[in-house]
């Protein structure tokens, strides 16, 4: 393994090996990651077709990119050069290291423990996470045709108090709603509305420059009622976060910005609409499946 310094190298250009991932194994994410959140040393392991950075800080070694933050891992390159890859890692950890590998798809993790189990590494395999992903393979109606009838019931019914009390939803995109989801993302109580200090902002600003990423804000009468800011690239929208303005919780405007992103992201011919990790009931009221995400711990 050698230090990451040169964000420019050839191997960070690849594709993500697993297949929807979104931008999170890529180069921009890591990048805005390590500037703004990182620690200790970045290393990237290479074999012949595939690369992954890496983090190494108080005696792990971990994909870069912190759990909490990174909602895929995915080793880039090619698929079929993941297993020699994971045989590289196995070599070239350093002795007594502990590992951990989290957050990866199956097609990622299956052959990345493979290949550390032929380089002689024991490694555990746990599900430790899932994604939900909603399929929009038939569309916006194909989806909400999908529905269970309570909660197909439900979306409409939201639909129409918020167009009540606000007005009809709209969806405005572009940078300068980032301001208004910091707003309103510092307007939640508890643990949400402390997540976005000055750090955790400056995060987020440096991944306005991730290629996909896009800020929607969700007005009604053209007032602001609610904001997401997600990724998306030709097959999938990808939520990482959200926030509303609880003054108008009774419009229920976090459902009606989910509606209408799911909206526009059939009508943009994608078929994936996903909440990434977690697995809070809403998601999964709203349409999703599970994905399931794997960790591969151990000791060199």
């Amino acid at each position: 393994m050698l230090p990451l310094d040169d964000w420019s190298a050839p191997a960070l250009a690849r594709d993500p090996a697993a297949p929807a991932v979104g931008p999170f194994p890529g180069a921009g994410f890591v990048r805005a990651w390590w500037e703004h959140r990182g620690s200790g040393r970045l290393l990237l392991a290479e074999a012949d077709g595939a690369a992954l950075p890496l983090w190494e800080d108080g005696g792990l070694v971990a994909i870069a990119g912190e759990e909490d933050l990174t909602d895929y891992h995915s080793p880039l390159g090619d698929p079929a050069a993941l297993r020699p890859l994971g045989e590289v890692l196995a070599g070239r950890l350093p002795p007594g290291a502990r590992f951990r590998f989290d957050s990866l798809p199956a097609e990622a993790a299956e052959p990345l423990a493979d290949g550390l189990a032929d380089g002689g590494v024991a490694t555990l395999s746990t599900r430790h996470e899932a994604a939900a992903v909603v399929a929009l393979d038939e569309g916006y109606d194909g989806w909400l045709g999908g529905l269970r009838g309570k909660d197909r019931h439900e979306v409409r019914r939201k639909g129409r108090r918020f167009a009540e009390v606000l007005g009809d939803p709209a969806l405005v995109h572009g940078r300068d709603g980032f301001d208004e989801f910091v707003r309103m993302h510092r307007l939640a109580g508890g643990r949400k509305g402390r997540f976005m200090d000055g750090g955790m902002e400056g995060f987020f600003r440096a991944l306005l420059d991730v290629p996909g990423a896009v800020v929607s804000v969700l007005e009604g009468g053209g007032r602001p009622a609610a904001a997401a800011f997600g990724f998306e690239d030709g097959g999938a929208y990808y939520l990482y976060n959200s926030g509303y303005d609880p003054e108008l919780a009774a419009a229920s405007p976090g459902v009606v910005l989910v509606e209408r992103l799911i909206a526009r992201a059939a009508g943009a011919g994608r078929t994936r609409f996903d909440f990434l990790k977690g697995d809070e009931a809403y998601k999964f009221r709203m349409g999703a499946s599970a994905r399931p995400l794997y960790a591969l711990e151990g000791t060199a």
